[in-house]
């Protein structure tokens, strides 16, 4: 690979680490070619991007844009790396967990993941990463909190009304 086709996939991963919050890196080494194949249709399904590339770019590009916020995800980025990159938090590990349950395998290893400026590492935090809820799933229950309240407050009011009514009668 010249420098300049490496400056040039460093330059492809900094765009794609700024566009992302979320980014999984993953172990692909014992995968044969048709399983990526079917994780790369898998993640292009849910809207996840899969990149491969070499360590020491991956690292380049990381560091150049902020080496400090992603220093953590420095001991990660060895053998062969995959990286996912994905609006949503979670849908990267659920899809590794569900590409494992249909291979009955342990692979993909999930080496580290960068949720929103944390650091995930190891295969352990897979379990975890699969419940994190999204921006969308928080809203919605901050809403269903503050509707609950006015629903029995209403409820009680319209209780109420009908009590007098019959009352009334």
């Amino acid at each position: 690979m010249t420098k300049e086709q490496k400056n040039e996939v460093i330059e492809v991963l900094k765009g794609k680490f700024s566009q992302y919050n979320n980014f999984y890196v993953t172990d692909t080494e014992s995968l044969t070619v048709e399983q990526v194949g079917k994780l790369r249709r898998a993640c292009f399904s849910k809207n996840v991007e899969m990149k491969v590339a070499k360590n020491t770019l991956i690292k380049k590009a990381l560091e150049s844009l902020d080496n400090e916020r992603y220093a953590g995800m420095y001991d990660s980025l060895h053998r062969v790396t995959a990286l996912l990159f994905s609006e949503n938090p979670k849908e990267p590990a659920l899809i590794i967990s569900s590409f494992r349950k249909e291979s009955n395998g342990d692979k993909p290893v999930l080496k580290a993941a960068f949720i929103n400026g944390d650091v995930y590492s190891g295969d352990n935090q897979l379990v975890a990463l699969t419940k994190i809820k999204t921006k969308n799933e928080l809203i919605g229950e901050v809403i269903g909190l503050l509707q609950s309240p006015a629903k029995r407050v209403l409820a009680g009011l319209l209780q109420h009304h009908e009590k007098q009514a019959a009352a009334a009668e």
